[in-house]
């Protein structure tokens, strides 16, 4: 009876010794619900800097040694400008002089075409233009005249030579035939004309004639022409 009072007595004690047991772990409802562990932070004198992880670097994003590029297009680089020489003023014209033997150079040729006729070319060989006035003054040698003049041949204006440009005069030798003997002539004296048609006789020329030339009192020559073919059309 005793030893039955003294085993239900250690049975209680158990049972309410597991009992406190499970109440010390377990929730008011009876669950196993663990709080988490808090994460206590030291404190010290001086706040603790957080640590930051440095993100990673792109590829293609700009480095300490590659500067970064700039959005905005560059202009492009200018040149210098450089300045044009100032032009030369042009030097004046020339005034024109009278073409004589002075400052032209005269030849005498036989043509195939018209026949019996010789082309004068006077050549301005000095620094200015020059006027050929009128027609060319000849004379054969021992003629007392000077040679006709076809007053046809006259041009509307004053030829202008420029330095190294030439003139033309035809001479036709003969004309009609009357029955006069031809003379025989191995030498021509050219005299220019001034203004007024007069001879320039300070400057004359004298040419040697092509061999075989003879001439009548019925030839002519022409005004200097500007076109060697007008020349010769007379």
């Amino acid at each position: 009876m005793r030893s039955n009072r003294i085993r239900t007595t250690v049975l209680a004690a158990t049972t309410l010794l597991a009992a406190l047991s499970l109440t010390a772990c377990g929730g008011d409802d009876g669950t196993d619900a663990k709080k988490p562990a808090e994460t206590v932070q030291e404190v010290s004198g001086s706040p603790t800097p957080e640590t930051t992880t440095a993100p990673e670097k792109d590829a293609t994003s700009p480095t300490d040694t590659e500067p970064a590029s700039d959005s905005k297009p560059k202009a492009p680089a200018t040149t210098p400008r450089t300045e044009a020489p100032a032009a030369k003023p042009k030097p004046k014209p020339k005034t024109p002089v009278t073409c004589t033997g002075a400052n032209t150079k005269v030849t005498v040729t036989k043509v195939n075409r018209p026949i019996n006729h010789l082309l004068l070319t006077v050549t301005n060989t000095g620094d200015r233009p020059c006027y050929a006035y009128h027609a060319p003054m000849l004379r054969f040698d021992g003629a007392q005249a000077v040679f006709r003049v076809l007053q046809d041949s006259k041009p509307q204006a004053v030829v202008t030579l420029d330095p190294g440009q030439s003139a033309y005069a035809g001479i036709g030798l003969t004309g009609e035939p009357t029955g006069q003997k031809p003379y025989p002539s191995k030498h021509l004296g050219v005299t220019f004309a001034d203004r007024n048609d007069g001879p320039i006789n300070s400057a004359s020329t004298e040419l040697t004639l092509p061999a075989g030339t003879y001439w009548d009192d019925n030839g002519f020559v022409t005004y200097w022409q500007s076109e060697m073919a007008d020349a010769l059309t007379y």
